[in-house]
């Protein structure tokens, strides 16, 4: 009997270990040099996305294989936004700019966590 619930919870472990491995989530070291370029039009510094911004963006639109992925990726730009300026008229013209779906509203007001 003991052996059986060593086993059983051996086995537990390894369901939740390999479970949490496969949550890929992207960092914000991933994140933020890849909208870097887009700054300077979400501060209204420029008129229009530059095409660096928009390839960063679609690169990160790529990488998305998960809802956590995009509460990761939307977490990180909410903290980059307050703290260089970026304005919600600007930002939220974007994804149109860029041609890029991103599933719900681009606002430094966003609430990451009702992503889905």
């Amino acid at each position: 009997m003991k052996n059986l619930f060593f086993s059983m919870f051996f086995l537990l472990f390894l369901l939740f270990f390999f479970a949490s491995i496969s949550k890929a989530i992207i960092p914000c070291g991933t994140v933020d040099p890849k909208a870097a370029a887009c700054v300077g039009f979400a501060t209204g510094k420029a008129a229009t996305p530059t095409p660096a911004c928009c390839r960063g963006l679609q690169q990160l639109a790529q990488s998305v294989k998960t809802v956590d992925d995009k509460k990761a990726i939307c977490r990180c730009l909410k903290a980059g936004a307050k703290s260089l300026g970026v304005q919600d008229r600007f930002l939220s013209k974007i994804p149109d700019a860029c041609k890029i779906k991103v599933g719900f509203p681009v606002s430094t007001s966003t609430n990451c966590e009702t992503i889905h």
